[in-house]
Formats: structure tokens, sequence, C-alpha cells
């Protein structure tokens, strides 16, 4: 019961904290450039592997054995990667 208070409490702390640093538009826009900048780090590096799973017979030989015995998942995953970083892309441009 005491954690859930103490939780409860430092969450309250928290929230009015960030409230509190928020509320100048400088702040808010500093904070909205890092996020964003973040966000397009980790975009762009998300690709390592993955690029060859969408494109098995380009690369590695393994990735192409297994889509033409049937195997689809590195195909799938790739292209639901690519979709969800455009969805990303979209949303930011707009």
């Amino acid at each position: 019961m005491r954690k859930r208070w103490m939780f409860t409490a430092v969450g309250a702390v928290a929230g009015g904290a960030i409230a509190y640093l928020l509320k100048d538009e400088e702040n808010r826009t500093r904070v909205a450039d890092k996020a964003k900048s973040l966000k397009d780090n980790y975009v762009q590096k998300s690709d390592l592997p993955v690029e060859e799973a969408g494109k098995p017979e380009v690369s590695n030989l393994e990735n192409a054995d297994m889509v033409s015995e049937g195997s689809q998942f590195g195909v799938q995953y790739y292209n639901e990667l690519t979709e969800k970083e455009r969805e990303i892309l979209e949303k930011s441009n707009s």
C-alpha cells in the first residue's frame, strides 16, 4: 500500500516538474527538436540487418534459400518495418 502511494507521489512531482519546465515556448521547442533528432537517429540506425531480409535474392544466399523454400518471415518483417518508417516520416512532414 505504501509503495503505491509513494509511486503516485513521485509521479505527481515528476509531472509537475515537467509541466513547470515546459511552460515556456523556448523550452518546448528545444525538447521537441531534441526528440525529433533522437527519432531521426533511431530510424536511420534501425535499417541494419533488416534491409537484407527484404531483399533475399541480392546479398544473402541463406535468405534466398529460405524464401525459395517458402519462408516469407523476413520479407513480411521488412515490409512492416518500412511501412512503419514511412508512416513516421509522413507524420513528421505534416
